[in-house]
Formats: C-alpha cells, sequence, structure tokens
C-alpha cells in the first residue's frame, strides 16, 4: 500500500492520528509543528508546506468559500458531532476508503467529510 501524508489538527483524538500510522501512513502532528492554537489560514498552510493532506474535526475547513478544495492537497474532515462512540466505525469507513484509494493524488483538490455511514465528496466548484 502506498503511504498517504496526514497533517493532524490539535482536535483530533491521538487514537485517529495512532490508527494512520499503524496503517503505514505518515502523520504529522499539528502540535509538534505549529503553535496549538495557530489560526485556521496557518493550520492549512503548515499542511501544504508538509505536502500533506489536513486531518481535523474542525468544521471550518469544510467550508468550500474560505477553503476552497482546489487550492489544497486534500482535507479530510471527521464528522463526530460530539459522538466519540463513533469513531471505530469511522475508521473502519476510512481504513477501506484508503485502501482503495492509495495515492496522494486521489485526495488533491478534494474535500472528504468522513461520516460513520458513508464518506462525502466535495471538489471544486467550476463550470463545464
Amino acid at each position: 500500500m502506498s503511504q498517504l501524508r496526514f497533517f493532524i489538527d490539535h482536535c483530533v483524538p491521538m487514537s485517529i492520528a495512532r490508527f494512520l500510522s499503524d496503517l503505514g501512513h505518515e502523520v504529522f502532528l499539528l502540535r509538534e509543528c505549529i503553535p496549538k492554537d495557530s489560526p485556521d489560514p496557518v493550520v492549512i498552510q503548515t499542511a501544504q508546506e508538509y505536502h500533506a493532506i489536513l486531518l481535523s474535526l474542525n468544521g471550518d475547513f469544510a467550508d468550500i468559500v474560505t477553503y476552497p478544495p482546489e487550492q489544497y492537497r486534500g482535507i479530510l474532515g471527521i464528522q463526530l458531532r460530539n459522538h466519540p462512540e463513533l469513531i471505530p466505525q469511522i475508521l473502519q469507513r476510512l481504513r477501506g476508503y484508503l485502501a482503495e484509494h492509495p495515492s496522494m493524488e486521489n485526495y488533491a483538490g478534494k474535500l472528504l467529510l468522513v461520516e460513520a455511514h458513508r464518506i462525502r465528496i466535495r471538489g471544486s466548484i467550476s463550470a463545464e
């Protein structure tokens, strides 16, 4: 399996970071790279500098007007909605998706919203 690169926002449970690392992916923790209270634009820019997919629980990154997916290497939003008991289901769904889409190119320009029962993908807003 190819190795993906993830930049893990400070709000993401360590169990998710460990899960990705255990799958063989490269994981960068925000708190080891920049101050924990860094503003969102700094967080996403740092993910870009690490050539990584930003993984966050922060719903602000799901705003495609503020953070147009086509400008980034990928944004993966975990949708817990204050239900940490859903983490095992979300990780199982994510495991399958990552196995089917093992290349960084599969995530560039996309916002993926990972829920227990589905993964929604939003891409660029473009006229065809």
